[in-house]
């Protein structure tokens, strides 16, 4: 089968289109031949090796894939082979991946490969964020730091769902703040003015926003912590700019403040509340209301290019790749 190997760490260039050994599905697996293969940023990641675990090499890249289940490993009864599934993999960039199959969901009928592929890692992380990191409560006001991308197009969506008061959405130009606000941010706000972090207490009468989801890093989570409000959480899953924030502990101290860690890898230890997440994800899908946005599309050969149009900040929602 091919896949997108790398057997370095470093930039785009280090992908490469090879023929490997098709996977054998192990105990608690399933088979799945890939349609549709998400990116991530932890793709980015895990390719220049400044993942949050050490990349080993060779390796095929890719957590996230849509396809239809095709074998079973020992002990699995489901799904069945022929189901058409989304699951959280390693190794998406692939004709054919393996998956545990308590991170394989069904996918509803009406919803297609390119979009399936769009949703388990950044459906589950925006769920989560809110829920079990944030611990939204009724009538609280987010803000949601590009919420033109995977997760933000869903936060910002979820948010209003759950029962947040104003919603606000960052992001860097006209167009994206235009599709933040379609989704149902009350208030678009362009992280590139030097003032932002002023027009979010603007906004919320001089409080701040209770909860702030944030993956820059940098200058960005120190901003952020200047706009949250009094017992607020910033709730920091990724550091996109690669760049380390700094803050003091008193400056927490003084309003109640919170800022928590997600990373999705660790909460896969806890199947229970991942199944919880899945399952209410699916309700609001199953509403036709939550809407799933896929950016751009590449085939699986231009998987380069496709991390070179993610880095340079040129996409909008979720990128995939077509298998």
């Amino acid at each position: 089968m091919k896949a997108i190997r790398i057997h370095e760490t470093g930039g785009p260039e280090v992908m490469h289109l090879e023929e490997v050994e098709q996977p054998t599905p192990q105990a608690g697996e399933v088979l799945i031949q890939v349609a549709a293969a998400g990116i991530n940023y932890a793709d980015l990641s895990q390719r220049k090796g400044t993942y949050l675990t050490r990349t080993h090499v060779p390796t095929t890249l890719g957590f996230e894939v849509a396809g239809t289940v095709v074998a079973l490993g020992p002990g699995v009864t489901a799904p069945e082979v022929g189901t058409r599934v989304a699951a959280i993999a390693n190794g998406g960039y692939a004709e054919y991946t393996t998956a545990a199959a308590s991170a394989v969901l069904p996918i509803p009928p009406g919803l297609d490969f390119r979009h399936a592929a769009a949703f388990p890692v950044q459906g589950i992380t925006a769920y989560q964020l809110l829920h079990e990191s944030g611990r939204l409560a009724q009538g609280e006001s987010v803000l949601v730091h590009a919420a033109a991308g995977g997760v933000g197009t869903l936060a910002v969506q979820l948010a209003k769902f759950m029962g947040a008061g104003t919603v606000l959405g960052t992001a860097s130009n006209a167009s994206k703040l235009d599709l933040a606000r379609r989704l149902g941010a009350d208030v678009a706000i362009n992280y590139t003015e030097e003032n932002w972090a002023e027009q979010v207490q603007e906004v919320t009468d001089g409080k701040g926003a209770d909860i702030i989801l944030e993956m820059v890093g940098g200058r960005i989570t120190e901003q952020s912590l200047r706009c949250l409000a009094p017992y607020g959480r910033l709730v920091v899953f990724g550091a996109a700019s690669g760049e380390r924030a700094s803050f003091s502990s008193v400056q927490l101290m003084y309003k109640n403040q919170s800022v928590i860690g997600y990373w999705l890898t660790a909460w896969m230890q806890r199947p229970d509340r991942i199944a919880h997440a899945v399952s209410e994800l699916m309700k609001y899908l199953a509403t036709g209301k939550l809407e799933i946005v896929v950016g751009q599309t590449f085939p699986l050969t231009e998987a380069a290019a496709a991390h070179q149009a993610i880095a340079a900040r040129h996409t909008t929602g979720k990128v995939v790749l077509l298998v």
